[in-house]
């Protein structure tokens, strides 16, 4: 295990949203994925942020004041465990802005690593960070995740 990294231990599948995408399209996309949310590319794929149901709410709910909440985002502060049924998604209503912008809402704090960071290390970035998502980037581009499931899975499986 003292050998492993990133590149070894991460999924491999990364589901990721375009930041030309507007509100309206995001919230459909995570209906449809069941999911609560994604990291954030450009035009060429590189990642510039991640994005969740906790941000369109709260552009929702801020959009006509000048209110500034800073918290670390929620998307590393809740594993991947926490996929939401579709019947719950479709009870959560915002009244959507057509033409505002992942990019708008988005959060651009990324916590990401390199493919060749070692286990050890992503154990004490999560740790300390108490982050539950890290991004994997090769070149900016995301290309896995590695969440606490997969380091508590990795533990067990080496016993």
């Amino acid at each position: 295990m003292r050998n492993l990294r990133a590149r070894d231990i991460m999924q491999k599948d990364v589901t990721v949203v375009p930041s030309d995408w507007t509100v309206k399209e995001l919230a459909t996309f995570f209906v449809e994925k069941a999911i609560t949310g994604a990291p954030v590319t450009d035009d060429a794929g590189n990642l510039i942020g991640v994005v969740s149901l906790t941000d369109i709410a709260r552009y929702e709910s801020t959009r006509d004041t000048e209110v500034e909440i800073e918290r670390p985002h929620d998307y590393y502060l809740r594993g991947w465990e926490d996929e939401i049924e579709a019947d719950e998604l479709r009870n959560f209503h915002v009244d959507l802005i057509k033409h505002e912008t992942v990019k708008h809402i988005m959060t651009p704090m990324v916590f990401k690593i390199d493919a060749e960071t070692k286990v050890a290390q992503i154990a004490e970035l999560m740790v300390t960070g108490r982050i539950h998502r890290l991004v994997v980037v090769e070149d900016k581009i995301p290309i896995g995740i590695i969440t606490t499931m997969d380091m508590l899975n990795l533990l067990r499986d080496d016993n």
